[in-house]
C-alpha cells in the first residue's frame, strides 16, 4: 500500500489537483480525473465525447465549455436542449442574472421572472429567443436532418446574426465539433420549432439519424473516451453507441476511458448515478479502462478541471 500524502495549499491549480489525487474521498477522485482526461488528450487514437446535462450555461459554465472545444479537449458533444437554448440566449444578448434560492416564486411569476435555483431570467426574453429560433427554422426550411446538422446550422446563424456574440454553438460550428441533442423537443428549442411548425414551416429533426451518426463516429474511432457532466439522456446516448455497434458486428470492447462528475448516487438505480463498473456488464465500458466518477457538483468540478488542463499546457497529439 502507498500512504496518502496530505495536500498542500497551492496557487497552481494543476499542481493542487495532482496532489489531491494522492488524498482521499471526492477530492482524490477530482484529482484522478485530471490524470485520466490528460491521458485521453495525449492518446493520438482517442476520440473524446462529452455528455452535458444540468443547467450548466445558466450557472455560468459557458466559457469553460468553449475553452474545452477550442483546445480540442473534446471532439463531440451530446447535450440537453436546455443548455443549447441558454447558450443561444447568451449569444443573442439575453442574460441570466444572480438571484436567490429563497425567493417568493409566486411574486417572481407575477413579475415574469423564471428561477433556476439561484439564477433568474426574464420569461419575456426567453420567448423572444423562442421566436428567433422559429425565424431561423423558417430560413432553413424545408429542413429534415439530424439534430447535429440542425445545431451546426444554428451555430453558423447566430454567429452571422450577432458577430460580436460568444457561444458554445458558434464555437463548435467554427471548429467543426458536432453537437448532438437527442431530446431536442424537451427544451425551448422544441418550443420554437413547434411555433414554426404551426405556421406551416417544414422542419423535421430526425433523432434516429442522431443515433446512427454518433454511433458511426464511435465505430470509426480507434478508441473512445467519455466525459459526463451530470448524467441523464446525454450519458446514455453516448453509452449505448457501444451496444449499437456490437449489434452491427462491431464489438468495440467498450469506451477506453471514462470520467463522470455527478451528484446522483448509484443505489437509486438511475442511469445518472450508474457506476462505470455496472456499465461494464453491458459492454459500454472496457473492463480495464482508466475510469473515475467524482461525486461533486459540476459547477465546482468543471471550472477547476478545465483550469487545471489549461494550466498543464496539455495539447492534442493529433488533429481530431
Amino acid at each position: 500500500m502507498k500512504p496518502t500524502q496530505p495536500v498542500e495549499p497551492n496557487v497552481n491549480i494543476t499542481a493542487l489537483l495532482e496532489s489531491m489525487s494522492k488524498t482521499g474521498f471526492q477530492g482524490r477522485k477530482l484529482g484522478e480525473s485530471l490524470g485520466i482526461w490528460t491521458e485521453m488528450i495525449k492518446d493520438p487514437d482517442c476520440t473524446i465525447l462529452l455528455g452535458l446535462s444540468g443547467a450548466m450555461v445558466p450557472a455560468g459554465m459557458q466559457n469553460c465549455l468553449i475553452e474545452l472545444v477550442k483546445r480540442r479537449y473534446v471532439d463531440a458533444i451530446v447535450s440537453t436542449g436546455a443548455n443549447v437554448f441558454h447558450d443561444t440566449c447568451e449569444h443573442l444578448g439575453v442574460r441570466h442574472y444572480l438571484g436567490h434560492h429563497h425567493a417568493d416564486d409566486t411574486a417572481l411569476y407575477e413579475q415574469g421572472i423564471d428561477r433556476i435555483y439561484d439564477v433568474f431570467a426574464y420569461e419575456s426574453q426567453f420567448r423572444e429567443i423562442d421566436a428567433e429560433i422559429a425565424r431561423f427554422a423558417d430560413e432553413i426550411a424545408p429542413f429534415r436532418g439530424s439534430s447535429r446538422e440542425f445545431i451546426a446550422r444554428l451555430g453558423e446563424w447566430v454567429a452571422k446574426e450577432r458577430p460580436e456574440g460568444r457561444s458554445l454553438v458558434a464555437t463548435c460550428a467554427a471548429e467543426g465539433v458536432p453537437i448532438f441533442v437527442p431530446a431536442l423537443c424537451d427544451s425551448s428549442i422544441g418550443i420554437g420549432l413547434v411555433m414554426a411548425r404551426r405556421r406551416g414551416v417544414a422542419v423535421d429533426v430526425d433523432q434516429i439519424a442522431d443515433t446512427d451518426e454518433i454511433t458511426r463516429i464511435v465505430e470509426g474511432a480507434q478508441k473512445t473516451g467519455v466525459v459526463y457532466v451530470g448524467g441523464g439522456v446525454p450519458k446514455n446516448f453516448i453509452q449505448q453507441t457501444q451496444v449499437i455497434a456490437s449489434i452491427h458486428n462491431q464489438d468495440l470492447g467498450g469506451h477506453a476511458y471514462a470520467i463522470q462528475y455527478t451528484t446522483d448516487a448509484p443505489h437509486w438505480g438511475g442511469l445518472s448515478g450508474c457506476t462505470f463498473e455496472e456499465a461494464i456488464s453491458w459492454g459500454k465500458e472496457a473492463p480495464l479502462s482508466p475510469r473515475v466518477q467524482c461525486f461533486c457538483d459540476a459547477t465546482i468540478a468543471l471550472p477547476i478541471i478545465t483550469s487545471a488542463l489549461i494550466g498543464a499546457g496539455v495539447a492534442r497529439s493529433r488533429a481530431p
